[in-house]
């Protein structure tokens, strides 16, 4: 598996944070986070469309059990994926908006294409 950040927390509590972000990016469509987040972000996001392309009930289990809310799994199946059907990866960007008032942590906001 490739190298991971860690963030600055522990292993469930960035788990838990990694999962909340994923589902938030794919329920509104992009979210303002700092940089370092919004790239460890852009990979799950990814590996959740692609199990989107394939519409079975194991890759939607798969998902569940990553995702926070059942009805942005839905959406992910029923809206999202088949958007990128013709797309091979590379769903996200990111941009970057400057630095946060009060700590000067770089934020950028990660969307959907």
């Amino acid at each position: 598996m490739a190298h991971q950040r860690k963030l600055g927390k522990t292993t469930d509590q960035r788990l838990a944070m990694l999962r909340q972000l994923t589902t938030s990016v794919l329920e509104h469509g992009r979210i303002e986070t700092t940089t370092t987040r919004a790239k460890e972000v852009r990979k799950l996001v990814d590996k959740m469309i692609t199990l989107g392309k394939t519409n079975t009930l194991h890759t939607r289990r798969q998902a569940l059990s990553w995702m926070t809310q059942e009805d942005t799994v839905t959406k992910l199946f029923e809206e999202i994926a088949p958007k990128y059907a013709e797309r091979n990866g590379g769903y996200t960007r990111i941009i970057k908006i400057g630095p946060r008032r009060g700590d000067a942590a770089e934020i950028s906001v990660l969307e959907l294409v």
